[in-house]
């Protein structure tokens, strides 16, 4: 019954790990993208909605866009990027920033590194708060065990 204590936050902990490591890398994707100087103009192909939550927990809806532009050596790319603008409509055409060896992981968000890296760090101390809370309350339940296998000795 204790081990249950300790395997729920570790597997809570692992899940943030995971999600911290995938915020990371998708600004250091964004960043890199803006960093290297390559645009091009892209069409909007598509956009639609995506929903998660409901019935107790509150209803996310996350706006998706489908884009394609050409490379500078002539190679089309097609890529989602979820969160863009929401004034960005079917058939737009808006200027796109990516890397050359990588050209699937552009971003049509406009450079912004002030706002990406505050964001990015916003993230990232929420999850190491998260993950501090686990940790205490692991703590704490050995505490508790601690103290209890004290006065209760087992049979």
């Amino acid at each position: 019954m204790e081990a249950f204590f300790y395997i729920v936050p570790a597997i809570m902990i692992a899940g943030v790990l995971f999600a911290a490591y995938k915020v990371l890398g998708r600004s250091r994707e964004i960043s890199r993208a803006w960093g290297s100087g390559l645009t091009a103009e892209a069409r909007c192909l598509s956009t639609y909605t995506t929903t998660s939550g409901g019935g107790e927990s509150s209803v996310r809806t996350t706006l998706h866009h489908v884009y394609e532009f050409t490379t500078r050596e002539g190679r089309a790319v097609r890529f989602e990027e979820h969160d863009s603008p929401s004034t960005i409509v079917q058939g737009d055409i808006v200027p796109v920033y990516y890397v050359a060896d990588r050209p699937e992981k552009a971003t049509a968000k406009p450079p912004a590194h002030g706002k990406l890296a505050a964001g990015t760090g916003c993230l990232l101390v929420f999850f190491g708060v998260f993950i501090a809370g686990c940790i205490a309350f692991m703590l704490g339940v050995h505490a508790f065990f601690s103290v209890t296998d004290d006065f209760m000795p087992m049979p």
